[in-house]
């Protein structure tokens, strides 16, 4: 059986998926939940190289990773 879902932890993973740049996001969100696309048909389709995938994703997921482990910052916290 699986875990129950935790709704703080999907939204913690959404604002970290809404926090990566706009490529990047693209990029992150058509390798890991859509079809099984190659990092070269990514790219065909973006218009940019495969290497330029696999860069761009590299970067997603440490800024992904690095998104999820930051708490955010509330207003009362700028003062």
């Amino acid at each position: 059986m699986s875990d129950p879902i935790d709704p703080a932890q999907v939204r913690r993973i959404r604002r970290a998926i809404r926090k990566l740049p706009r490529k990047e996001r693209e990029i992150f969100l058509a390798l890991r939940f859509d079809d099984a696309l190659t990092y070269g048909e990514l790219g065909a389709r973006l218009g940019i190289t495969a290497a330029m995938v696999e860069q761009l994703f590299a970067r997603a997921l440490g800024n992904f990773t690095s998104n999820l482990d930051r708490r955010p910052r509330r207003w009362w916290h700028l003062w």
